[in-house]
């Protein structure tokens, strides 16, 4: 049977970065119908009772029912050990982050961390994230199993590390690594909402024989995406100048590999040479965009106006636990607050839309998650707008649906998240 789920739609026919705010669809009195998992239609309240008598009807009052947020890069072992105090990246790997990552080597503690990590997000409104997992395959199995059990579409890869600047017990070998890869990809990939990631962790802590082994698997499955970091920090780029003498910059670290491609991943993208712009641009590559990250960590101002100007294809992520939160509304204040910094103030509709159909459409998924559109996978969010006292005093004065929403951006939380809507099922913590 239908569902009819009423209140305020927000919905996109566009990206507000190409064609201003217009490129929102916003209705007052609004109703979704769902069926079978798939948004069949949306449009006033009153001709979606009227096309659709027998649904069953699902009233959210004054709640926005927005798209599922798409987290488009973390790191979910880094769950535990999210919010670790006053380290840069690369101390903060070796001090926080490898010794977490070393647990995993127990696949309960894999099952119960990826059970507490979607939980977390789904109570959030996060219906999709792309992870890194660990080195172990079991890391990646319990995330895809516990993504199996909640019906979300979760993207994620087996981290590969073959250089000794990973510490022993992480590291593996180029061929267990494009083994393994292998072996999980064809386990996972495409199996019900699930989507293999080919993950190279950082040309920093491959070889290249790892890195071209990697770049042979992506090459072998071209329908897969792959993900790695790319210029997040100034003294990381030094060391990875001293690591390959020979390459004209990072990114070539992985264009010299057959890592470099339309289903690219590059986390953070900060500190990018004009060379690595012109040719991330020309391939179609996606810059994921992690603010709190960024901030957390003292790592720089993405240079969102400006890659935006040149066509660049941007998602926005929380990096988990680089980041130090697991909700999309703190990481777009976050992104606001950097845009801020840079001159250029992000509006709400380019907030919103990073979060859901941008960071989709860096998944080259955005014909099945991040938007509210007939024939698209039923995942989304319903907001209350007035969900604490500071936000409700300030909403009350508002005009326009982006003076309502925008509070809950800057000062929301999982508070502001009434409910959450997997394949047209609510969410429930199952961990």
């Amino acid at each position: 049977m239908a569902t009819l789920h009423l209140g305020q739609i927000l919905s996109f026919d566009g990206s507000p970065f190409d064609e201003g705010h217009d490129a929102a669809w916003h209705e007052r009195h609004g109703g979704l119908v769902v069926e079978d998992g798939k948004v069949l239609a949306l449009g006033p309240a009153d001709a979606m009772r009227a096309s659709h008598p027998q649904a069953e009807v699902v009233d959210h009052g004054e709640g926005l029912i927005l798209p599922g947020f798409v987290d488009a890069h973390a790191h979910y072992p880094q769950t535990g050990m999210i919010a670790s105090w006053g380290k840069r990246l690369i101390d903060w790997l070796n001090h926080y982050t490898f010794p977490e990552e070393m647990r995993f080597t127990d696949p309960a503690y894999a099952r119960d961390v990826a059970a507490r990590y979607l939980d977390l997000l789904l109570a959030h409104g996060t219906t999709s994230v792309c992870s890194y997992c660990t080195i172990h395959p079991a890391s990646v199995d319990a995330l895809f199993e516990a993504a199996e059990a909640r019906g979300m579409r979760v993207f994620a890869g087996r981290t590969c590390m073959d250089r000794d600047t990973a510490p022993e017990g992480l590291r593996d070998t180029a061929q267990s690594a494009y083994d393994e890869s292998l072996a999980l990809l064809r386990r996972w990939h495409g199996t019900g909402r699930a989507s293999y990631v080919i993950t190279p962790r950082f040309s920093p802590t491959s070889t290249v024989a790892q890195l071209e082994a990697l770049g042979a698997l992506w090459a072998e499955h071209p329908d897969c995406l792959m993900q790695t970091h790319l210029s997040e920090q100034t003294d990381e780029i030094a060391w990875v100048k001293s690591l390959y003498p020979s390459a004209r910059d990072y990114l070539d670290t992985y264009e010299a590999h057959g890592l470099l491609g339309a289903g690219g991943l590059y986390g953070h993208a900060i500190h990018l040479e004009p060379r690595e712009r012109d040719r991330l641009r020309e391939v179609g590559a996606a810059l994921v965009h992690c603010p709190t990250s960024n901030t957390f960590i003292g790592s720089g101002l993405f240079d969102m106006d400006g890659l935006t100007k040149e066509g660049q294809v941007i998602g926005l992520a929380t990096d988990t636990g680089g980041g130090s939160s697991f909700s999309m509304l703190r990481t777009m204040a976050a992104a606001y607050e950097i845009a801020q910094l840079r001159h250029r103030p992000l509006h709400a509709s380019e907030l919103l839309w990073l979060a859901t159909q941008g960071s989709a459409r860096a998944l080259r998924c955005d014909d099945r998650i991040g938007n509210l559109a007939p024939g698209m996978e039923a995942d989304f969010v319903v907001l209350d707008l007035a969900s604490t006292h500071a936000i409700a005093q300030r909403v009350a004065q508002a005009e326009t649906i982006w003076e309502a929403v925008f509070p809950t951006i800057m000062m929301g939380d999982d508070r502001a998240v009434a409910s959450t809507w997997v394949a047209g099922r609510k969410a429930a913590p199952l961990g």
